[in-house]
């Protein structure tokens, strides 16, 4: 007994941490699952609705149904991607090609650690925030960590050893290089404002959160807020701003060359980017796990709040993979002169005055 006490409160974080990656890899393939219905509402399709397993899809009515949504797609897709033959290049770099997938994926899984999807009060009658680590800079954390994701794709594209993959990762750092700066310059008005010296929460997550208990930060910091968005479609390589892995021009981008299980772990890769990008715009703008602006939030206390809290802000994420679905299916594509003349010329100088605007209003404040 002494020894499982002992190591108890090493193994709960762990199983934690298992749950959280489980929930996290059900929700991307999921977002494949939404994309493909979306795609097809869009477009005036059906979308899949044949695939069925034994047993559950066989029950009457209630398998009909979910046959139909497509609920069982994407055990389908993922079955598919890990039983196809795994075919490696004979010219490519052979370690490198292998470690470019992993590197795609793990930020993605590496920043939820210190993102908050929900909140519970403890014994004490203080609020905390359901996360694996609350850390006081855990914005700049994921910047950080976030922005390795593009040594995948350019990994990806040179060790593919072909001339289109090695373009499209060429594309992908100049986007994200270009991006990060306005995206970044778009944040600290938002820590300017939330985190006011001798605030108790510093830069972290949460912080942001509760100072959006009346009034979230998207409506009166609206310019942050589209900088931030659309800073993120480029973030996350996904139309209008696919450059990386342009069809048309590239075949198929820094991923050409890679098919099976690897090409599923890029496909992951983008979907996990795309949630955690939405929940971290949730977050920042939308209030978190907050009700609605002007009233307060309706969670009570225990298990069935902190429940209720983690479903909201889980919806309003859902709601922004939604639209993320539907600008890929509404927008053309950019041109790769047009997405530089965007990030630097427009979101660029449109951060920077929003950053000087927000300094000079709160110094105004401070003053009288």
């Amino acid at each position: 007994m002494n020894l499982i006490s002992n190591y108890l409160p090493l193994f709960i974080p762990v199983v934690y941490a298992l749950l959280m990656v489980s929930v996290f890899m059900g929700l991307c393939s999921y977002s494949v699952l939404a994309e493909r219905k979306v795609c097809s509402w869009i477009q005036r399709r059906v979308g899949p609705n044949r695939t069925r397993l034994p047993l559950i899809g066989n029950i009457p009515i209630i398998g009909n149904i979910l046959t139909g949504l497509g609920i069982f797609q994407p055990a389908a897709d993922g079955l598919k991607f890990l039983f196809k033959e795994e075919i490696t290049p004979g010219h490519v770099k052979v370690g490198y090609y292998y470690l470019a997938p992993i590197v795609a994926l793990t930020p993605a899984l590496t920043t939820m650690v210190v993102l908050p999807f929900g909140r519970y009060v403890d014994s004490s009658g203080n609020i905390q925030p359901l996360a694996l680590a609350n850390i006081d800079v855990g914005f700049l954390f994921i910047l950080a960590i976030s922005s390795l994701g593009v040594y995948g794709i350019v990994l990806a594209g040179w060790a593919s050893n072909s001339k289109y993959p090695f373009l499209g990762a060429i594309r992908s750092s100049a986007q994200m290089i270009s991006y990060e700066l306005a995206m970044g310059l778009a944040i600290l008005p938002v820590f300017m404002w939330s985190a006011a010296p001798g605030s108790e929460y510093g830069m972290s997550l949460f912080g942001v959160v509760q100072s959006q208990q009346g009034l979230w930060l998207g409506i009166w910091q609206p310019l942050s807020a589209l900088i931030f968005l659309v800073a993120l479609f480029a973030e996350t390589n996904r139309l209008p701003f696919d450059m990386a892995e342009s069809e048309t021009d590239l075949v198929g981008g820094f991923h050409t060359e890679y098919g099976a299980f690897k090409f599923g772990l890029f496909f992951v890769a983008e979907y996990a980017h795309i949630i955690m990008g939405s929940g971290i715009f949730v977050l920042l703008f939308a209030g978190g796990w907050h009700f609605i602006p002007g009233f307060a939030d309706p969670w009570p206390d225990g298990y069935l709040g902190a429940l209720l809290s983690m479903l909201w802000f889980m919806g309003k994420v859902c709601l922004m993979i939604f639209f993320f679905i539907w600008i890929r299916w509404t927008l053309p594509r950019f041109r790769y002169d047009q997405v530089m003349a965007l990030g630097w010329k427009i979101l660029l100088p449109l951060a920077i005055g929003n950053l000087v605007f927000n300094t000079l209003v709160i110094a105004i404040i401070d003053t009288f």
